[in-house]
């Protein structure tokens, strides 16, 4: 799993995302931190991506992520504005991960206004290991609905995370 960060798939989707859009009701505003990974999470993932829904043509897509009744939901749209499928996927196998992922995230940036910078960077190996089991795990529960990458689930962990924070 050393290497699960710099993972291809080994063929490639023909899907990617054009736009994603965070349903307000579902997420809070929150620290800085959190809203600042948020962006550049968004512009990653807009940036670079593959995501390919099962059964869709590859093309330009646009992803509504909400969370309703503790349940992640992926609306997904062409570009051309048609909605094309919604998965519902529960928030339960990535629970522990995502309570995981808080912890070390708010040990992450207290460290990075007060430690050192050998501290700063075991916590960000460790912070980084975090996102990449929660990567792996939204990856598997996407397994037959949407096809992506790994750099690309680990953009969509990030919302995820994101969505799920409610400071």
């Amino acid at each position: 799993m050393a290497d699960i960060e710099d993972q291809k798939s080994d063929e490639t989707t023909g899907g990617k995302l054009v736009e994603v859009v965070l349903d307000e009701a579902s997420i809070s505003r929150s620290t800085p931190d959190v809203e600042h990974d948020r962006a550049v999470a968004i512009y990653d993932l807009i940036d670079e991506n593959e995501f390919q829904p099962s059964g869709q043509d590859p093309g330009n897509f646009v992803l509504k992520l909400s969370v309703v009744e503790k349940r992640l939901v992926f609306d997904i749209w062409s570009d051309a504005g048609q909605q094309l499928v919604t998965h519902v996927l529960s928030l339960t196998p990535l629970r522990k991960v995502v309570k995981d992922y808080d912890l070390i995230c708010q040990s992450y940036y207290d460290a990075i206004r007060h430690a050192t910078p050998s501290q700063i960077e075991a916590i960000d190996m460790g912070r980084r290991g975090v996102h990449n089991e929660g990567s792996a795990i939204l990856m598997e529960r996407l397994e037959g609905k949407i096809t992506v990458d790994m750099q690309t689930a680990r953009r969509l962990f990030t919302l995820v995370y994101a969505l799920h924070w409610k400071g």
